[in-house]
């Protein structure tokens, strides 16, 4: 599995929204500065995240974005998947069909123990999770 941009930025979106759980909408250009993402790419990908249920957004001069579940309840998982898409290694574990060897490859079976181990991994983790681990590293967090 390789993340693309998409999947970093918005993880990293969603952690910067964990910061903040709770204390109410965050604009769009807090999280960009924060994170380091330029903010007509984060607007996009503000829209995808609300869509897979993640966030909601509140138009206005005190509006922004907040997560809708508790950031420990949120796996990383699921949010590569609604980010990435499939998080098969290879295609053919998504279609087995559209591979003419897929009931008698024998590299298949561990394609399907790479996807497992990954799942596994990224369900063991949550947004919460994340955004400790970042608060661990970056020291204090100053507010604007």
């Amino acid at each position: 599995m390789k993340v693309s941009m998409k999947g970093d930025y918005g993880v990293r979106a969603l952690v910067e929204l964990a910061h903040h759980f709770g204390e109410g909408p965050v604009q769009s250009a807090v999280i960009a500065g924060r994170q380091g993402i330029p903010e007509p790419y984060l607007d996009q990908l503000l829209t995808g995240l609300r869509r897979a249920g993640f966030i909601r957004s509140v138009r206005g001069p005190q509006g922004g974005h907040a997560l809708i579940r508790d950031p420990r309840d949120l796996r990383l998982s699921e949010a590569i998947a609604a980010l990435e898409g499939s998080l098969a290694p290879i295609a053919c574990l998504d279609d087995p069909e559209g591979c003419r060897k897929s009931a008698s490859c024998s590299l298949r079976p561990i394609w399907q123990e790479i996807e497992a181990a990954t799942l596994r991994i990224l369900e063991s983790i949550s947004i919460a999770d994340v955004a400790e681990r970042e608060r661990a590293g970056s020291g204090a967090r100053y507010a604007i």
